[in-house]
């Protein structure tokens, strides 16, 4: 079964990201990129990363996607959304029902045992569990970010302020 939903939501994100791309309405690319935000949360839950889940949907599909939709909504003060919301929801149900078509013919059609992941990752597992137990899993995951990737983590807060600027900026009216 947990390859079968690791098929499902591997093709929803897929799917998502397609649309995002393809779209012409801002609105129906942004609910584009919702769901491939929320399979990508589903892929860590598989994969038992259950923060890193968290955070994906409170952040990403929470938080970032409200801020990109404020932007949009701020860019086009003149538009109407509502029938674009109408086709972006339209489209979502679409791409989950051919998500879960494809994994049922994925799990079907193809032998999707065999992952193709590390030979050695049961250790790689039995180390993390050890750190998960010592610090924590939030922990786990917040040294590194901000030791070793700190100016990262920096550079990106940076940009989404920029963003944010030059939105502002330019939806400001012209006198």
């Amino acid at each position: 079964m947990t390859e079968v939903l690791f098929v499902l939501f591997a093709v929803v994100a897929l799917g998502g990201a397609f649309g995002v791309v393809i779209s012409k309405s801002p609105v129906a690319s942004l609910l584009f990129m919702v769901a491939t935000l929320a399979s990508v949360a589903g892929i860590y839950v598989l994969f038992e990363a259950h923060f890193l889940a968290a955070i994906q949907v409170l952040v990403y599909a929470g938080a970032i996607m409200v801020l990109f939709l404020f932007v949009i909504m701020l860019l086009n003060l003149g538009h109407d959304y509502r029938a674009d919301l109408r086709y972006g929801l339209w489209s979502l149900l679409a791409f989950v029902v051919a998500g879960l078509t494809a994994g049922v013919l994925a799990q079907g059609f193809m032998d999707v045992g065999d992952t193709g992941f590390r030979e050695d990752g049961a250790e790689v597992a039995a180390a993390l569990d050890a750190a998960a137990r010592e610090q924590g899993v939030a922990g786990v995951i917040a040294e590194p970010l901000f030791t070793d990737y700190v100016v990262a983590f920096e550079l990106m807060g940076l940009l989404l302020l920029v963003a944010i600027v030059a939105a502002v900026v330019l939806a400001k009216p012209r006198t």
